[in-house]
């Protein structure tokens, strides 16, 4: 079907979405937002990916502005002050890049170089300042995210940040793992990965620097407030799965909801692309009705103090962006050059990738 995009250029454009992937409801009860600094932004991630060399000049040139990386974020932290909604933009950059690295490793055959990347980012993600200047950009670029990053709240949440971080460099290990091997995690071992894989509560952890505010463990770790967020969460990766899930059977991939229901329960391909497609729908009703309770309880923080009032608005805003995730998210499947396989020369090789020496530095 065909959809208006209320996206990231001055003139609205009517973008495809394949029948498979359309969902209504987003399109018609997910209004798409654009934070203000948007062009800007761009211009600015497109100059660091430049500066921290973590793509190639001509793979900027051409690439960049397609794969929509800003576009994502924008479409998501609607709120934040400029200086924050750019440091996210250029992390989350850095973090396809990463993804990028992780891929190319495996299907070059470098368990020794990946080895070698995932302990260097766990010390440049505990002492940034130390590897600014690492000769590896992939490690100097996490670096210089992760210092901008923890200018903003406090040395608790860097501290959770990094923690959550940590986790998520490790469970990029154990896939790298399943997929050297050829094993297919079972469905539930999926879905405990691929929060991990997906950095479901690093994208979390920024709704608070986005919203100026830190959020007490009581209020992140309410029910209303943690369900709505894993909720958003789970959407973006199940869309995701869902998007890729033809390109990766091709590919020979093992990660994808799809692919493990398709191993573990014996679906078939359709079967497996409904079962996928259900539990998307459902995330979406589910956190509707997660999304009242967690401004409900919102409502609830605001006792008529200062602090009560600010503590309000800050989980309302950050309420807000998980709700901005969804059209952000679906919207960025069908923009960015990212997906668009059907348009490479070698569907097994991301053209903005520079394939020949990835990893090699």
């Amino acid at each position: 079907m065909h959809a208006l995009s209320h996206g990231t250029t001055s003139t609205p454009t009517t973008i495809a979405v394949p029948p498979a992937l359309s969902l209504p409801v987003i399109e018609a009860a997910f209004p798409r937002q654009l934070h203000p600094y948007w062009p800007r932004l761009q211009q600015a991630t497109r100059a660091w990916l430049l500066e921290k060399r973590l793509m190639p000049a001509d793979k900027v040139a051409e690439y960049a502005d397609g794969l929509c990386y800003t576009d994502l974020m924008a479409g998501y932290y609607t709120g934040a002050p400029d200086d924050v909604l750019q440091a996210i933009a250029d992390y989350s950059a850095w973090f396809f890049v990463w993804d990028d690295r992780h891929d190319r490793d495996i299907v070059h055959g470098r368990p020794a170089a990946w080895l070698r990347l995932k302990d260097r980012l766990h010390r440049a993600l505990d002492s940034p300042g130390d590897h600014l200047d690492h000769e590896d950009p992939v490690v100097a670029g996490l670096a210089d995210s992760v210092e901008r990053l923890y200018a903003f709240l406090s040395g608790g949440w860097n501290d959770r940040f990094a923690r959550h971080f940590h986790e998520v460099i490790e469970a990029y290990d154990r896939e790298f793992h399943n997929r050297t091997e050829g094993i297919v995690p079972t469905v539930e071992e999926y879905l405990e990965l691929r929060r991990l894989t997906f950095a479901h509560w690093i994208w979390t952890d920024l709704l608070e620097p986005s919203a100026g505010s830190e959020l007490p463990d009581g209020i992140r770790k309410h029910p209303a407030y943690r369900k709505a967020a894993l909720l958003s969460q789970e959407f973006a990766a199940w869309y995701n799965d869902l998007c890729s899930l033809p390109k990766e059977i091709a590919g020979n991939e093992v990660h994808n909801l799809g692919i493990s229901l398709i191993a573990h329960e014996g679906l078939t391909l359709e079967e497996a692309i409904t079962e996928v497609r259900r539990r998307v729908e459902e995330c979406i009703s589910e956190f509707q009705d997660a999304e009242r309770d967690a401004l409900h309880f919102a409502d609830t923080l605001d006792d008529g103090t200062v602090g009560g009032k600010e503590t309000s608005a800050a989980v309302r805003a950050c309420v807000g962006n998980m709700r901005n995730w969804f059209s952000s998210v679906y919207w960025f499947h069908h923009e960015s050059g990212r997906y668009r396989v059907e348009s490479w020369d070698d569907r097994s090789t991301p053209p903005y990738v520079d394939n020949e020496t990835a990893g090699e530095s």
